[in-house]
């Protein structure tokens, strides 16, 4: 049972994420003249260099050969991280896909269906329970979260991929048992192979963006790494501390503010429709923040004890 000062924990370890993924299309529109592979390669190359520096420097050694001897020996930790290594980096590669090619808004609805996935995850795979507040918020969630697929007005295959990836991918650190540092060192150890390889081709060939991109673009290539290990390490510290219900609450944090700088910097369509499906979803977050208070614990027991008094 996780005490109420870890579960604080974890949602500030989860909101640090989920704001940071929130801004970073600010950080991928400069490089939009790169091809979204390149992008994905730096990533997962200079997050794994990154993550090897960090464990190095803060001299855990040799806890890296113990947790790879786990890791190789056992199949359910060799699946779990072999199968999070595949979901996030699917998941990398579709979203700088749809930043670079103009979909930032079925990015974000992505990111708004996505909650839904892992709630919908944490009730049928891990048995999680939901209150009567907790049911109402979702269904809330679940209307504005609709209002918005409505509104983009064709199928978001873009958007499903993207909420489907990340959930699993949660799902997946969920049930994993490495912390988040070594987790994430060895999820991109997986494919940092073909990574490697690919972005030698691109430099041998003299068609890679590093170094002959300029300055600019090339600081932030390298700079990928820094801004995808830091929040999957917030990530990861904060999904191993709350439900996955919680989650994906927390998780509206991040395409809130990305359809924020959809409108108010890009300049994208801001509707009735939209403003209605915002309204939706933060009474749903405001009903499920109550649903974790007492006073909201306290209300469900004592008509849970009225029930059973009326019964007998």
């Amino acid at each position: 049972m996780k005490t109420y000062s870890e579960q604080t924990k974890g949602v500030w370890y989860a909101a640090l994420a989920y704001l940071i993924w929130g801004v970073l299309p600010l950080y991928w529109k400069p490089l939009d003249q790169v091809g979204s592979a390149e992008i994905l390669a730096h990533r997962i190359f200079w997050s794994f260099v990154l993550m090897l520096a960090v464990l190095f420097l803060l001299k855990r050694k040799n806890d890296l050969s113990r947790d790879v001897r786990i890791l190789f020996s056992s199949k359910k930790q060799f699946l779990s991280v072999f199968i999070a290594s595949l979901l996030i980096s699917g998941n990398w590669l579709m979203y700088i896909w749809a930043v670079n090619n103009d979909h930032v808004v079925q990015a974000s609805l992505g990111y708004y269906i996505n909650p839904l996935v892992n709630v919908v995850l944490g009730i049928l795979v891990l048995k999680e329970k939901l209150n009567s507040w907790q049911i109402v918020s979702f269904i809330i969630a679940a209307c504005g979260v609709f209002l918005l697929t409505f509104q983009y007005g064709k199928f978001p295959w873009v958007a499903l991929i993207l909420a489907l990836s990340f959930g699993l991918y949660g799902l997946a650190k969920k049930l994993g048992s490495f912390d988040s540092l070594t987790g994430l060192t060895f999820e991109t150890m997986f494919v940092v192979p073909v990574a490697f390889i690919y972005l030698s081709y691109l430099q041998f060939n003299g068609i890679g963006s590093f170094i002959s991109g300029g300055t600019v673009t090339s600081v932030l290539l390298w700079g990928a790494g820094l801004v995808t290990a830091v929040p999957l390490v917030c990530f990861a510290l904060g999904v191993k501390r709350i439900t996955m219900t919680m989650t994906g609450f927390l998780q509206y944090i991040a395409p809130t503010i990305m359809l924020l700088l959809g409108v108010f910097l890009y300049e994208e369509t801001f509707t009735p429709i939209h403003l209605l499906s915002f309204t939706l979803i933060w009474l749903a977050l405001l009903i499920f923040t109550i649903s974790k208070t007492k006073w909201a614990n306290y209300l469900i027991n004592r008509k849970k004890q009225n029930s059973l008094s009326a019964k007998i």
